[in-house]
């Protein structure tokens, strides 16, 4: 499981949803949370979170350009690979947080990732989950 630490940076909520923005190293991520409004609502600005997200969620591009509906976009360098006959392990570097992104090895390929290489992870709001830390 991918960790990130953050702060809240704003929550809007619409009924049993809520879009939470979570600032990590000047980065802005949000997380959806379905059904956490009535928590979600009593949680300030500022209070410290980990974001949670699988490896598995985690898409990979080099030299994305464009619009996309994607909220989290992590800008990223390939620390490491681990290729299987169809998985491949891809260790990155964001600012000084070790993430994982599992994709196939075919994708793997069609990138010609190397180990130095910049990318960007993305990840879906909704795949993004919070841990409110002791305030």
């Amino acid at each position: 499981m991918n960790r990130l630490p953050g702060r809240i940076a704003h929550i809007e909520i619409a009924g049993s949803i809520a879009l939470v923005d979570v600032e990590v190293g000047g980065q802005r991520f949000t997380a959806t949370l379905v059904g956490a409004s009535d928590e979600a609502s009593t949680w300030p600005i500022d209070m410290p979170v980990t974001l949670l997200f699988k490896e598995t969620e985690v898409s990979l591009a080099k030299n994305l350009s464009g619009l996309i509906s994607m909220r989290n976009r992590i800008p990223a360098t390939v620390t490491a690979i681990e290729r299987g006959q169809l998985l491949t392990r891809v260790t990155l570097d964001f600012i000084g947080c070790e993430l994982v992104s599992i994709i196939t090895t075919r994708s793997s390929h069609a990138l010609a990732l190397e180990i130095g290489d910049a990318v960007e992870g993305l990840v879906k709001a909704n795949e993004m989950t919070l841990l409110p830390e002791s305030v």
